[in-house]
């Protein structure tokens, strides 16, 4: 079976969060189910610049506008098709936004003509490769299953729209119409008409064959008004179409056992070795080595996880003698007051303004707790990280967090199955009782002990969830003719 992914960022070639280590890392294990993934991305200066065996596979001389490549190539073990359209792609700054975090004006055009290249794609453009199904990942691909709606060639071939985050949409005015070259029709309650403007999520909602989100809780979550960000009815009307299937992770990128990030490696049969990693962690961010729990929060600066409330628990943190070790970027308001904090309290409390690999991996190594404090969360992968690395969650009850960690009360330490801390609703009160909890676990060495090789015990790889991916592909797929029996007739 072939697959064609459609997404905006894919780890390691690029990468500002979760959607990326879930499209680079879901086409390998489905490859042991028969399900082979071509992944088409944008040609970001960062992804053209580490493939291999590049070629041209199609040429676009006026694709909405100018010139475009599509190219044929493999980077870091991935099979790709890359958009080579240098004045949508090349330019400073991330994927969706400039140099100073602003969202580019053109976003609009930019990943309406990345889906309709994936539209193209399903309908033949290339003619040595056509896939079975089309799987498009958030809003920014989510208009592919509208163009292939309009398209003749199209229109038969199954499509899977992923919802990693329902509070991002791509809401655009509905004058644009024209110029992402669909017809007036498809500008319909029935399709991207929303409020007035158009949103290309709710377009792909209406569309595609099936849609999944990450975590059967949040699929749970959304289709309520609190939690649903004004999709909740469109969700519901697709309910038969919508299912959740939790996130997995890279259980070969994430391995404190080989991990080359870590200075010090171990498994779960060698905790104790994880100081020489909490040392680096300690000079990383120039703390004092004191005998408390570090706490790390590896996360968007945003009120949505909860960046407001790390501040406002920081201190507290530092006066029951812990330290704190932040990563991450996102509100200015939340970044000034974490600064502040970590000003007030130097050698206590460290930030690092931004995100890098290496150090989100020694976090996860050398940390003894890291907090996820989301409002709101699909499914998370931090937790499964630090589960891995047995760094032990503490995480607000909400989407994949309240499915993936069990709570340490005590009849799930007694029952030898607990693997991190919960707490709801998510306020800075909880989160400070949460903290409260973890202290006082910490202070029991063998009941810390049993509660990291629990959390480390606990399987997230992306088997299970990729068997679940490849079943739905099989259900869409139209069923094969039936070989009609020949007719035997009978000897005159």
């Amino acid at each position: 079976m072939n697959i064609l992914s459609v997404t905006s960022e894919i780890f390691p070639l690029i990468k500002t969060g979760g959607l990326a280590d879930v499209t680079g890392s879901l086409p390998k294990v489905l490859k042991a189910h028969g399900c082979y993934t071509r992944s088409l991305v944008p040609g970001y200066p960062r992804v053209i610049e580490r493939l291999d065996e590049i070629s041209r596979v199609h040429f676009f001389p006026d694709l909405f506008g100018a010139p475009a490549r599509l190219l044929a190539a493999t980077g870091q073990g991935l099979d790709l098709l890359v958009l080579d359209a240098p004045t949508l792609y090349d330019r400073p700054g991330g994927p969706y936004v400039d140099e100073d975090g602003v969202d580019f004006p053109d976003n609009w055009k930019r990943f309406a003509v990345l889906s309709y290249v994936a539209s193209a794609v399903a309908g033949g453009l290339l003619e040595d490769w056509i896939p079975d199904i089309v799987h498009t990942h958030d809003w920014q691909t989510a208009l592919t299953s509208v163009y292939m709606r309009y398209s003749s060639n199209a229109s038969h071939v199954p499509s899977v729209l992923t919802i990693h985050n329902l509070a991002f949409q791509g809401q655009f005015g509905a004058d644009l119409i024209n110029e992402i070259g669909l017809p007036p029709e498809a500008l319909s309650v029935d399709c991207l008409e929303y409020y007035g403007d158009m949103s290309y999520l709710k377009g792909g909602i209406r569309t595609a064959t099936a849609i999944t989100t990450v975590s059967p809780t949040y699929a749970r979550e959304v289709i309520s008004t609190d939690l649903g960000m004004g999709m909740d009815g469109v969700l519901e009307s697709r309910l038969n179409a919508f299912i959740g299937i939790v996130n997995g992770i890279d259980t070969e990128i994430w391995n404190p056992a080989t991990d080359d990030y870590l200075p010090v490696k171990y498994d779960r049969t060698r905790t104790r070795q994880r100081t020489g990693n909490r040392q680096r962690l300690l000079e990383a961010f120039q703390l004092e080595d004191t005998r408390g729990p570090i706490f790390a929060a590896i996360t968007r600066l945003t009120w949505q996880k909860g960046g407001d409330m790390l501040a406002d628990v920081a201190e507290h943190i530092r006066h029951k003698g812990g330290k704190l070790v932040v990563l991450g970027k996102g509100d200015p308001g939340v970044e000034t007051a974490l600064l502040a904090a970590a000003g007030r309290h130097p050698g206590w409390i460290g930030v690092k303004v931004g995100y890098d690999e290496a150090t989100a991996h020694l976090m996860h190594g050398g940390a003894d707790v890291v907090i996820q404090p989301s409002r709101f969360e699909p499914c998370g992968l931090t937790q499964l990280y630090a589960l891995r690395y047995g760094a032990v969650p503490l995480v607000s009850r909400t989407g994949g967090l309240s499915e993936t960690i069990i709570d340490a009360n005590d009849a799930a330490f007694s029952a030898r199955v607990a693997t991190g801390f919960q707490f709801h609703p998510a306020t800075s009160e909880n989160l400070r009782s949460a903290i409260d909890r973890a202290f006082h676990a910490y202070l029991d060495p063998k009941k810390w002990a049993r509660l990291q090789g629990q959390a480390m015990k606990a399987d997230f790889s992306w088997e299970r969830s990729a068997t679940q991916y490849a079943a739905l592909y099989a259900r869409l797929l139209p069923p094969a003719p039936r070989k009609q029996s020949p007719i035997i007739r009978a000897a005159e």
